[in-house]
């Protein structure tokens, strides 16, 4: 038996070769309690739900977990962690969108883009000067498919690109002070968890800007908040907040030179059908007795090698 955690009211379409060979429970995420019992499988689609980790008791027949997000810090607590089950993510979908909404946004930091949207909605022609991103000095922190991704297309972009794994987010202060653009991609872990904090924000330049498509989780917000209304740094492009949804009235709505998506920079044309296909290809390979594909080493991304 299958369980879909997923908001939709019926099986989507592109989930049939699934139906066709075992039975399905559909469930909202606060009815995930009630799908679990007897299921071998479980497709997380609402990946930024924390529904398994409550009702994981109710999890007695489970042998696969595949979430439909590279990061799987949802679904990575000590019981699904010390248990058998396998989880799986959908590494290899959202790697290009998200870099391309990286450069995006250091192009319209470099560019002010903003500033000639405001002026052309003011009805004001100014002249001004911009910034070239060529030979800039980014640091992207975070080494694994999203990250490579991002530094390959800045490199191609002809930024200097400095990428920053486990050993130098030890002394992340230090990799900092000569980069223009931070760019946060590393997975929410108990060691990056606020990884970006005051202490960081002061060693980066104040013309630097800070990228967040990572977890919102990886910033102190409020220092975040203080290092901008300061001008200790001169931006942030944030896909991702602490917490999110941001809620309405948040000060880091307001604050100067921020610029905030709701969580959509891998969210291109066609996204939800290839995560669907996805889970169906690695289905296929479950019933064939196949190993596979993006199980995630859920030691490693829990902290415990």
């Amino acid at each position: 038996m299958v369980a879909v955690q997923h908001a939709a009211t019926a099986v989507p379409d592109r989930l049939a070769p699934v139906t066709a060979a075992a039975e399905v429970r559909l469930v909202e995420s606060d009815q995930l309690a009630t799908a679990l019992p007897g299921a071998e499988i479980l497709f997380v689609y609402d990946f930024r739900s924390s529904a398994l980790r409550e009702t994981w008791s109710a999890a007695d027949s489970l042998r696969w977990v595949q979430i439909a997000s590279t990061g799987v810090d949802p679904v990575l607590f000590d019981g699904l962690v010390e248990s058998q089950v396998v989880l799986t993510n959908s590494r290899g979908l959202f790697e290009r969108p998200i870099a391309e909404y990286v450069l995006a946004q250091i192009l319209a930091f470099a560019k002010d883009i903003r500033r000639s949207t405001r002026a052309q909605a003011a009805l004001s022609w100014r002249h001004f000067e911009s910034e070239s991103i060529a030979g800039s000095p980014v640091a992207v922190l975070g080494t694994g498919p999203i990250g490579q991704e991002i530094a390959a297309l800045l490199t191609a972009a002809g930024m200097q690109v400095t990428v920053l794994g486990r050993a130098e987010s030890a002394d992340l202060p230090s990799h900092v002070r000569e980069a223009e653009y931070l760019v946060l991609a590393a997975p929410l872990t108990t060691q990056t968890h606020g990884i970006v904090n005051a202490r960081v924000l002061s060693a980066m330049r104040p013309t630097a800007r800070l990228i967040n498509v990572g977890r919102g989780e990886l910033v102190g917000t409020w220092d975040l908040v203080s290092a901008l209304n300061r001008g200790d740094i001169a931006g942030a492009a944030l896909d991702v907040t602490d917490p999110e949804p941001l809620p309405v009235g948040h000060p880091l709505w307001r604050t100067p030179n921020t610029y905030i998506t709701p969580h959509n920079s891998g969210d291109v044309h066609g996204w939800s059908d290839r995560l669907q296909d996805q889970f169906v290809v690695n289905f296929e390979r479950y019933l064939r007795g196949e190993e596979l594909l993006n199980i995630v080493d859920k030691d490693r991304m829990h902290g415990n090698a």
